[in-house]
């Protein structure tokens, strides 16, 4: 929406006005703000209603997390990363031990790679039902926020039954998983009446409910449109670059798990999928880019659910990074000698030295750990590379020119969730 300032009236002006007649006025925008939907701030400089300049404001929440991370081994920092993407916080622990099982150089399980796969993907949608119908509650439709909130409760049931926690799951181990599933059929039972039942009719009702409702469409299409050339510039990803038209998904690009050939060591090809693209780069093509995106998730997960490997979920316990099983620990003096050295806090497995990245891509981008590592039982240093910090920033570009009635829907679009922003 292209927008050019003009001098303010002369009758507004005041001997005490700034001698180039600026008439312009300064507005905060939360850090509490129903709108924000987390704690952050937005400096907005306004003439009228029109946003002439936008100061983003991050760092309410002083966390801590990433030096967190240099005081605790590798295992422990899995329940300090649940805490950064809290809307979906089995990205987190798929990134992080990710990061840590590459600088080990350890070949997942196949059960495990399609356990985490089908994780990840749930946790996609859960991120994406937030975002979407967040987009409806901003704008004033509140059925569509009920839509999407209904399904992420079955979500939050399936990880509960799988972790034995709700929202932190803190499932994943170095080499692992903190546990099994409680009982295989259960879990496919459960994610099968979710993907083919329960997500299908959500999509479709808040696809009915706001994909053509005429107040919903002229309030996102053409705002906060970004062209391809500056999303790229900017270092966009996930649905933000992929609406302007930028085809990067590192699930294709930079493949892990299932998205990977030959990832069971049998030969079996990558999952398939299609990545959604859009050119206009606005806040109604990253609605759209997000919806389908959760049929591609739900595609994805019917294609692994009936064929997840029998088999350990750990890595043989002869390395030394995972707990042995139950009947080892009270069957050999071996297996309860390892059960002790790695859950002892003076303990623990040690990394090698060397520094590492790795990156997944999550619902809302690239999200990545770096990791130096000293050769101790934690990191020397840990560096995250957090989608929304690196989309936020974005903001004030994509906001510049609009009405102050569009901040809530173009900040909404970003998915922005403070707890990441915090460095």
């Amino acid at each position: 929406m292209p927008y050019t300032l003009t001098p303010a009236s002369k009758e507004f002006y005041s001997p005490e006005a700034p001698s180039d007649g600026d008439n312009r006025w300064t507005l905060n925008f939360g850090p509490q703000h129903p709108a924000t939907h987390t704690t952050l701030r937005l400096v907005l400089e306004l003439d009228g209603e029109r946003i002439v300049r936008c100061t983003p404001h991050i760092g309410y929440l002083h966390s801590g997390f990433e030096k967190l991370g240099e005081h605790l081994n590798y295992n422990q920092y899995v329940t300090i990363v649940d805490r950064m993407d809290y809307s979906a916080p089995i990205y987190n622990e798929l990134t992080w031990h990710g990061a840590v099982e590459k600088l080990m150089a350890i070949d997942l399980t196949p059960r495990c790679k399609v356990l985490r796969t089908i994780a990840g993907e749930l946790g996609r949608i859960q991120s994406h039902l937030l975002c979407v119908g967040a987009a409806g509650l901003d704008l004033g439709a509140f059925t569509a926020f009920l839509y999407g909130f209904n399904e992420r409760e079955v979500i939050y049931d399936i990880f509960e039954y799988i972790s034995g926690q709700r929202f932190h799951n803190s499932w994943t181990r170095v080499g692992g998983l903190n546990m099994d599933l409680p009982d295989e059929a259960v879990f496919k039972r459960m994610v099968k009446k979710f993907i083919n039942e329960n997500m299908p009719r959500a999509m479709d009702d808040v696809a009915k409910l706001l994909n053509k409702n005429r107040i919903f469409v002229d309030r996102t299409k053409g705002v906060g449109a970004i062209s391809r050339g500056d999303a790229i510039a900017w270092s966009l990803s996930g649905p933000m670059a992929r609406s302007a038209g930028v085809q990067r998904d590192i699930r294709k690009d930079e493949p892990y798990l299932c998205f990977a050939d030959n990832w069971d060591g049998q030969g079996s090809k990558a999952i398939d999928f299609k990545v959604p693209i859009m050119t206009t780069g606005d806040v109604y093509a990253r609605y759209l880019v997000r919806l389908e995106e959760m049929r591609q998730s739900i595609d994805i997960i019917n294609q692994l659910i009936d064929n997840i490997p029998g088999g350990p979920v750990n890595v043989s316990p002869e390395g030394k990074e995972t707990l042995p099983p139950k009947d080892q620990v009270y069957g050999s003096i071996e297996g309860l000698i390892q059960h002790f050295e790695l859950i002892m806090t003076n303990r623990g497995f040690i990394a090698p030295k060397g520094e590492v990245y790795h990156a997944i891509e999550t619902a809302n981008g690239e999200q990545g750990f770096y990791i130096v590592s000293a050769g101790e039982n934690v990191p020397w240093r840990v560096r995250c590379r957090p989608a929304c910090f690196i989309n936020y920033q974005s903001f004030p570009k994509l906001i510049e020119g609009h009405m102050l009635s569009d901040v809530v829907a173009v900040l909404g679009s970003i998915n922005v969730i403070a707890a990441e922003l915090d460095r």
